[in-house]
């Protein structure tokens, strides 16, 4: 097998790979983006009082709030998620 071939066989793997990372990163910003609106719709007042339950709608929380900005955007786009300030509004008002 010439270098050349060999070359091209690797070229070919990394396309490979490449794409298939591709369809895990879209798979993965549709998981953060459901999370983020799910966070976004979350009453605080409203969990049940399970301290694991708060533990974990936290944790689901930081992480979101660790994605960058582009990113965040990324996956709420793919979940085609808007922001709506009047319901944000009517929420905090609620408070």
């Amino acid at each position: 097998m010439t270098i050349h071939a060999l070359n091209d066989q690797e070229v070919r793997l990394l396309r490979d790979e490449i794409e298939m990372l591709m369809v895990e990163r879209q798979r993965l910003l549709q998981v953060a983006g459901s999370a983020a609106v799910l966070v976004a719709n979350l009453d605080s007042d409203n969990l049940p009082d399970d301290q694991d339950t708060i533990d974990a709608a936290e944790v689901l929380a930081e992480s979101l709030n660790e994605l960058s900005e582009e990113t965040l955007k990324d996956a709420l786009d793919i979940v085609r998620a808007e922001f709506d300030p009047e319901a944000q509004q009517a929420a905090s008002a609620q408070h």
